[in-house]
């Protein structure tokens, strides 16, 4: 018994197109689900004397999200007695290695219970040692063998933070749209008399494509 089958080539090229459409289409619907809608925000920081903005770091206080910490460590040298840098903002989890680039012992340890107040001991140059910071908050870093060695690492609960540059500027790059508070933070300074000026915390909110800009006023 022989069956027939009689195909209509218009209605046959139609679901060919129609079924391409679609699958072009599910794939840019899942393509935009997969990707976070992201914004910038760019700004400065004002102060009646440019001391007061030195070694500051501009963050977003806090995000609905956690974060895997780097799998590449941070660093912190030890030259010509000076820590550097002088400041160090990290993730949270994320391991720093101390080294010693100078011809003398070197030590690290910090007195803070963000650092769980460590002690990494003594060790000479070419040699490094490491701490993993899983705490937030400021850790003040010393060297018990060099008084004046002063450092601090400042470890935050999300990757949207920035260094303030010696002109007063700052970008933080690639930020999930949504409602934050921005905050500046910077290195205790000694001032003669009173409290050492601070900015205020700003209220911000980052639009998918935009930039968002502010300006921080040291008081």
């Amino acid at each position: 018994m022989a069956i027939k089958i009689s195909l209509n080539s218009g209605k046959i090229k139609f679901l060919i197109h129609l079924s391409v459409f679609i699958s072009a289409l599910c794939f840019v619907i899942n393509t935009d689900a997969g990707e976070k809608k992201t914004g910038e925000i760019h700004g400065a920081v004002v102060a009646k004397k440019a001391k007061y903005r030195k070694h500051a770091i501009v963050y977003i206080e806090k995000t609905s999200e956690t974060y895997d910490p780097p799998v590449e460590h941070a660093v912190m040298d030890q030259k010509n007695i000076t820590f550097i840098p002088h400041v160090l903002p990290v993730l949270k989890g994320t391991t720093v290695d101390f080294l010693n680039s100078d011809d003398v012992r070197h030590n690290i340890y910090s007195s803070d219970d963000v650092a769980d107040n460590m002690n990494l001991g003594s060790w000479f140059k070419g040699e490094t040692r490491s701490f993993t910071f899983n705490k937030t908050g400021v850790a003040t870093m010393r060297c018990n063998v060099h008084s004046d060695m002063l450092a601090y690492i400042v470890i935050l609960q999300n990757p949207y933070f920035s260094r303030v540059n010696d002109e007063g500027f700052f970008t933080i790059n690639n930020v999930p749209e949504g409602k934050y508070a921005l905050k500046l933070w910077t290195a205790p300074k000694r001032v003669l008399w009173g409290k050492y000026p601070e900015a205020k915390d700003i209220s911000i909110e980052v639009t998918a494509g935009e930039i968002t800009k502010v300006t921080f006023e040291i008081e």
